[in-house]
């Protein structure tokens, strides 16, 4: 089956985006197709790369990337949510020479992720 998964929670204060990455890592485990990731409201703060993970955590931020380098995920993220939460690419904020957009997440609209529904046979939001 083709999986979207729909991330709309933070990387760290709830267990919405860890809990959304574990079922992404079930999904490609169990030889699902995963076609993207769509981080969305206070789910764009996923791909914020100013996240410090201290030592003896889990970096969720790190596993996306993982997910996207080993496995060719698509790590999408919305533009306007993103902008709204000070996440940005390089050259967007004027107080900083190089965004905080952790690398592999894309900005990208809610055209994408109705493509991504569109080619789905399931979307999970978490």
């Amino acid at each position: 089956m083709n999986y979207t998964v729909l991330v709309t929670g933070p990387a760290y204060g709830t267990q919405n985006a860890s809990t959304a990455f574990l079922f992404c890592k079930s999904l490609i485990k169990m030889h699902h197709v995963l076609n993207s990731v769509f981080f969305y409201c206070d789910g764009v703060l996923n791909a914020n790369i100013i996240n410090k993970t201290p030592v003896d955590e889990f970096n969720l931020i790190q596993g996306w990337q993982a997910l996207y380098e080993k496995y060719d995920v698509k790590l999408y993220v919305c533009t306007s949510s993103a902008e709204r939460r000070g996440v940005a690419e390089d050259n967007t904020i004027s107080n900083l020479k190089k965004g905080n957009l952790a690398p592999f997440f894309q900005l990208s609209g809610l055209l994408e992720l109705g493509n991504a529904i569109y080619i789905s046979d399931r979307i999970i939001q978490f």
